[in-house]
């Protein structure tokens, strides 16, 4: 680390306890996550124990209220609690924003005897969850997804294929959208599916560029049979459940960007600074300098995108158009940022000996998860454009 270090010493934190907070988690990195992060990932090691012990320590459920057993914090906390998780080892803040997301159907949607039934053990107890709304045939179309869930009696049956579940297999709990009525977005519905359930399983993890420690596999519903008290809304309220869900996920996505693209500036930091050429420090010669100076400006102009946008969410204002924004732009800067750390540690940055490597490669799918940048555009256009017209 440079001397000063690159992150801001003094962070946006609106209270005693929220800085208190921020405290624990880099106790909790420093001791539990970091020093096992490039040994695990390369391993494919998933790490349980982690989640086990966030859990315990109230951080899987910070932005969710307490009297379910949640942190009572507000997006403001969480997303830059997010990043310092994210940049300690991106498979545990990217785990800790989709256990959020899987969280979120329930904690807005869910009745009251739903939530105080099952959201305490999913935000405190020990329990991950997964979020399931791509398939095969229809990621960015999520509005033609094909599983179905058909009402028998009091209880609803679904079959499908999920695809792209992160956490897929492992999960306690799947938070699933599934079709039951008229094609298009308003004959989808959101349900509970708890991990042990009969029909259930999951194909074996995708093989991945990065995220090695993250397990990413499709979800097979075959006749699942859930009561329909497991029914998350009104039926036929699931597109707007999945919405919901995913602007607040597109938010962790882009506070896990921010950490990881802080991670890979810090290692080209210590390394310019340390490194010498020609008898002075590599980060002496100007050429690098404007690298790093642009890395650590993209950073930061992501970093106040990410936390302008949790300011509108928890001032109760609308914020889809800025959730899409941050996610677009934090990962494209993680992607920047990572790929210019690599190429300031020359060789050594190519190999397996110091992390900025992996990071480069992890970024890649920042780009990709909760809607592709592409996607972020075309949502960012109908909000500052207006909607395509239709012939």
């Amino acid at each position: 680390m440079p001397k000063d270090g690159s992150r801001p010493v003094e962070r946006e934190l609106p209270t005693d306890e929220a800085r208190d907070l921020l405290g624990l988690v880099r106790d909790v990195v420093r001791r539990e996550v970091g020093p096992s992060a490039a040994e695990e990932e390369a391993a494919g090691v998933f790490p349980r124990e982690t989640f086990r012990l966030l859990s315990r320590s109230g951080l899987l459920g910070l932005p969710y209220p307490e009297e379910y057993g949640g942190g009572g914090q507000p997006y403001l906390v969480y997303l830059q609690i997010l990043e310092e998780l994210a940049a300690a080892r991106l498979t545990v803040g990217l785990g800790t924003s989709v256990h959020a997301l899987a969280c979120h159907g329930l904690a807005r949607f869910g009745s009251k005897e739903q939530r105080a039934e099952w959201l305490p053990d999913m935000l405190g107890g020990g329990l991950l969850g997964a979020y399931c709304l791509s398939e095969p045939s229809s990621g960015s179309d999520a509005a033609s997804l094909r599983t179905r869930a058909v009402r028998d009696g009091d209880h609803w049956v679904l079959t499908g294929t999920k695809a792209w579940i992160t956490h897929g297999g492992v999960a306690d709990f799947y938070t699933v959208l599934a079709r039951t009525g008229e094609e298009g977005p308003r004959g989808i519905t959101a349900f509970l599916v708890p991990g042990d359930a009969e029909g259930l399983s999951a194909a074996a993890p995708e093989r991945k560029m990065g995220l090695n420690g993250s397990p990413t596999a499709q979800l097979h519903l075959d006749g699942v049979r859930i009561p329909d008290t497991r029914r998350l809304g009104e039926e036929g309220q699931g597109f707007t459940v999945a919405l919901s869900s995913l602007d607040d996920g597109r938010l962790g996505i882009a506070a896990c960007a921010v950490g990881l693209a802080q991670a890979a500036l810090d290692e080209a930091l210590a390394f310019t600074a340390e490194r010498h050429q020609f008898g002075r420090p590599l980060a002496d010669f100007q050429g690098l300098r404007f690298m790093l100076a642009d890395m650590s400006t993209q950073i930061e102009a992501g970093r106040s995108l990410c936390l302008t946008a949790a300011r509108r969410r928890d001032a109760g204002e609308p914020y889809a158009r800025e959730a899409a924004m941050a996610k677009l732009f934090c990962t494209d800067t993680a992607m920047r940022v990572t790929t210019d750390a690599v190429q300031l540690l020359g060789g050594y940055g190519y190999t397996a000996d110091f992390p900025v490597e992996r990071y480069m490669r992890e970024a890649k799918v920042l780009q990709i998860v909760e809607g592709t940048n592409q996607i972020q555009r075309m949502v960012i256009a109908r909000h500052v454009v207006g909607p395509e017209s239709r012939s």
